[in-house]
Parts: C-alpha cells; structure tokens; sequence
C-alpha cells in the first residue's frame, strides 16, 4: 500500500505547475473542454488545486511521515496562489478564475472579453480555500454570516428547480447580489462540511440544506434526474461521492433516513457502472461506510482510464430562467468539461488510503 501511495503522491506532486504561461507555481493544470464542439482550453482555476489540496489533507495522518512532509509542499504551494482567487473588493470569499483583474474564461478567444460571462465568487471554492487554509475564527463567523445574505428568499426566490423547493430557505452556490439562485447538492455537500468542521450552530438556512440534499436522494431525483439536482456535478456517482463523504464524517441526524438507502443504491449502481474512474469514486464512497468491495488496481491505472471521466461541468444555459432555454441546459452541446490529470491521481490515492485503512 504504502508504495502504491507513495507513486500516486510523487506523481500528483510532479503535475503542480513551476510556474508558466498558463499556470502560476503550484497550480495544478486543468483544461475545460466540449469534445463535441472541438473546444479545448488551458484554464487557470484554483478549484482542482484546493480540492486536491482538501482531499490529499485527508487523507496525510495515514501516510508515512515522508509522505505527509510531500502532501505538505504540495498543499502549500497551492495555499500562496489563493489571494490573486480572493474577492476584487478584498472580502474572503473567492472565485473559480483570478479576480485582479478578473481573467474569466482564461486563455480563451471569446468568453474573455464579455463581461457577461464574468462569474461572482462562489460557495464552493469559498468552502474549500477555507478548509484547506487554516483561517481565523473571526473569519470563519463573518463567512456564515456572509452566507445568510445568499440564501434562497434573501433578496429573490429560485425558479429553476421543483415547486416544492422554491420556498426552500437553503444556500445558493454563488454569490454576488444580482447572481440568480441556485441550488447544487454536491456544493451543498461540500459547504456544509465546512460548517460541522468548524463545529458551527445550524441555523435555518443549514436546516433547509439539508433537507434539500434528503429530499433529493429519498425521491430518486439524484438518480432519474441528477442534473436537476446538481448542475456543476451532474451525475449520479459525483453526488454520491460527495454525500457520502459529509454524511461519513458527521453523520447529521438530518440525512440519517437517507443514509442507508444511499449506500444500498452506491451499491446497485457500482455493479452496472463500467468506467473505471466511477467506480473508483463509487467504491470511495462504500468504503467511507465501512463497506469494502472488490480492490480496484488503482497501481495499473494509466491516463487511458481517466478518458471520458469528468468530475466539474459548467451548463452555459442553467443561468436563464426561461423554462424552453432551462429545458435544453441539460444538453451536452451546452456543457463545458472541466478536466485534471493531476485531480484523476488524487482521487486514487484516496482510494488507496481508504482501501488499506
């Protein structure tokens, strides 16, 4: 195990930027790309280097001290980028692209020079940079508070889900004042394993999260309709990885009525599931359980296994409101696909850890 480990880090550790026309110095590089459209581009995000950094954090107290000293410049390197991703105002809340000036869609030939395709900060890399970075108490409370401002129903109500969640007092996965609502169980997820990381009281709007990521397993929607539920991770196995990990590590009495039938449907759905990437973060997600399946060679892996996996999309129609453009959001056409070499490595070191411990 140890030596499996030990290649997978020294081999994510080999992908982290020294620093080049497109990448800073420990940024990991990662492309967006619609095959079906011919489109390719280098994309300087700090989203996979702070979920690398988040999950290599998780799994270093079962490495080898030589290891976590590894996991540890890594991780470092990543953390110096995060102030040219904070809030151009100077707040701490960050963005998915460089904000001093914003470089959106960097690299590109288009989308760049619009400032309609300009994103606000967003919850999930807020989430994950505050995770990985060790912030003050008294900047831990002004985010939950910031939060509160970004809710459902603060200043408009969402339209693109369900009736029965318009009212939903729940969190939205961006901020920015004039940003539509939107609800993402997987951003969800990730926020609120921020929150019961830092032992944080629960207040209404964690309650109506909550209750959104329930209702969306206990009604099947994370399995008939999964972009529906998650428009940045839109498929079933992306919302059961991200689930299970909030629900494995503090267990809120909330999902508890869910619990079982998440791991029984992970279960089912790892027995039909064939690319090897799936049933990587599939058998992560037993494994979180305390449920083991049969060992995936994760040694024997090349970067053939990673083709035709995503783990990030962007839907360029989710945010129009109109009904017939919501309806064709869905379309593949109109899904931008985030893609890291070095995030594909990280995901099986997790499992690797899991697996052995």
């Amino acid at each position: 195990m140890e030596n499996t480990l030990q290649l997978l880090i020294d081999k994510i550790g080999g992908l982290q930027s020294d620093g080049d026309r497109y990448f800073p110095e420990g940024i990991f590089p990662a492309y967006r790309d619609n095959s079906m459209i011919g489109y390719s581009r280098a994309d300087t995000t700090i989203f996979f280097s702070a979920i690398i950094s988040f999950t290599l954090q998780s799994i270093r107290e079962n490495c080898d001290l030589e290891t976590q000293l590894k996991i540890d410049v890594i991780i470092s390197k990543v953390i110096q980028n995060y102030p040219d991703f904070e809030n151009k105002n100077g707040l701490k809340t960050y963005n998915f692209w460089k904000t001093k000036p914003s470089k959106h869609f960097p690299n590109g030939y288009l989308f760049r020079h619009f400032e309609h395709f300009r994103i606000p900060d967003d919850v999930d890399d807020t989430a994950f940079v505050y995770l990985t970075s060790n912030p003050k108490q008294d900047e831990v409370l002004w985010l939950k508070e910031k939060l509160i401002q970004h809710t459902n129903g603060s200043k408009q109500w969402i339209q693109n889900t369900y009736p029965e969640y318009h009212k939903l007092k729940a969190y939205s996965t961006w901020f920015g004042k004039n940003m539509y609502i939107e609800f993402d169980v997987c951003v969800l997820s990730n926020l609120l394993y921020f929150v019961f990381k830092n032992n944080l009281l629960l207040n209404e709007h964690d309650e109506a999260s909550l209750e959104y990521i329930r209702s969306v397993i206990a009604t099947d929607r994370y399995l008939d309709v999964p972009f529906r539920c998650a428009h940045q991770y839109p498929r079933t196995p992306l919302i059961m990885y991200h689930v299970s990990r909030l629900i494995a590590s503090f267990d809120p009495i909330q999902l508890k009525p869910i619990k079982e039938k998440l791991i029984s449907d992970t279960i089912d759905l790892l027995k039909e599931t064939k690319n090897p990437m799936d049933r990587v973060i599939l058998s992560t997600s037993l494994l979180r359980f305390g449920i083991k399946t049969e060992r995936i060679a994760v040694e024997d892996f090349t970067t053939r296994d990673f083709q035709n996996f995503y783990f990030f999309i962007a839907g360029l129609m989710t945010a129009y409101e109109n009904k017939i453009l919501y309806k064709i959001s869905s379309s593949k056409i109109f899904h931008m696909h985030w893609l890291c070499e070095a995030h594909n490595w990280t995901l099986l070191a997790e499992y690797e850890t899991l697996w052995n411990t």
